[in-house]
């Protein structure tokens, strides 16, 4: 599939809460448990830096918003400058396509250019579809934070992935 990649800019705020929105119910994604508003990821998304933790849309040839990509700072201290956490989130008719890997090797393509050089994904233990996307390709399982996220009265896991590019 052919798509495009650009910068976020306000006006996708709210197809990015959207789709976000839609991955709650599911409870294998997000540790949100209730829809999240426009206004309260304002700061988030007012977070990004296009130069150094974008949030990329990733758009089909006529236009339609697919997914998006973020990058996060990991930890917020300088010493983890060069490292990142990885958020990819895909509109619903979408999933299950393959259109995930394509948007994790665009995403370690460009990390460089963006002076990352470890990429981490945090992913619940449960959610297989995201964990054997991660590991193939070469993602390595850097930890398990074990009951950590309580959700309609059950505990889950959190597997923490990791990847050091060559940079």
């Amino acid at each position: 599939m052919t798509v495009k990649y650009r910068d976020a800019v306000q006006g996708d705020l709210a197809e990015i809460v959207a789709i976000y929105n839609s991955t709650i119910p599911s409870r294998m994604v997000t540790a949100d448990t209730a829809a999240v508003t426009v206004a309260s990821k304002q700061p988030w998304f007012e977070a990004h830096c296009a130069k150094q933790r974008p949030l990329w849309i990733v758009e089909s040839e006529r236009g339609v918003v697919l997914a998006w990509i973020s990058f996060q700072s990991f930890y917020g201290r300088p010493a983890y400058d060069a490292t990142a956490e990885i958020s990819i989130y895909i509109a619903e008719q979408q999933r299950g396509k393959g259109l995930g890997k394509q948007l994790l090797l665009y995403s370690m393509a460009q990390a460089p250019t963006l002076g990352i050089k470890t990429i981490l994904g945090f992913v619940f233990a449960h959610n297989i579809p995201s964990l054997q996307l991660f590991l193939s390709l070469d993602f390595e399982i850097w930890g398990n934070l074990p009951a950590v996220a309580s959700i309609d009265e059950r505990d889950y896991d959190l597997t923490i992935l990791g990847k050091r590019l060559a940079v």
